[in-house]
């Protein structure tokens, strides 16, 4: 069978998905810095929205590894759904922050880059995941996995 996901795909996923546990386990600790903090990040509304992303994170991060996984361990079906999902879930978190930050006209470039990060790579992938799937279905070699 050919292969499903890309290096370039399973090592995005792998980044975001390890990196969002990080981010999230450092936030929890208190560790970030408020110089690198976003603005208002003191004000509590906006600690609230920031923590309301914790659910949708951790069910991305936990999609993403388990499609890394589960195509390691050669089920592709199962590793192109999670693959959908958490770059579709992936995509969501990056516009709802740049869509935060766009209405409260906030535009510090450390936080735009980072969410950019999470709104661009799944435009380019899930194309091409969708491609590599059918050419799975039909029994072909896939030229360029996702």
């Amino acid at each position: 069978m050919p292969p499903l996901l890309s290096r370039s795909l399973t090592s995005y996923l792998v980044l975001v998905d390890v990196g969002f546990l990080v981010y999230w386990t450092v936030t929890a600790l208190g560790l970030i810095p408020i110089d690198w903090a976003f603005k208002d990040y003191h004000v509590p509304q906006v600690v609230a929205w920031n923590w309301s992303f914790l659910p949708l994170d951790l069910l991305l991060s936990a999609s993403g590894l388990s499609a890394v996984a589960a195509a390691r361990r050669g089920r592709l079906e199962l590793a192109y759904l999670l693959s959908v999902v958490a770059l579709a879930l992936t995509f969501a978190s990056g516009f709802m922050a740049l869509s935060y930050w766009t209405f409260a006209r906030d535009f510090d470039m450390a936080w735009w880059a980072a969410n950019l990060l999470l709104v661009l790579p799944p435009l380019w992938f899930l194309p091409r995941l969708f491609v590599s799937y059918q050419g799975v279905l039909q029994g072909q070699t896939a030229r360029r996995p996702a």
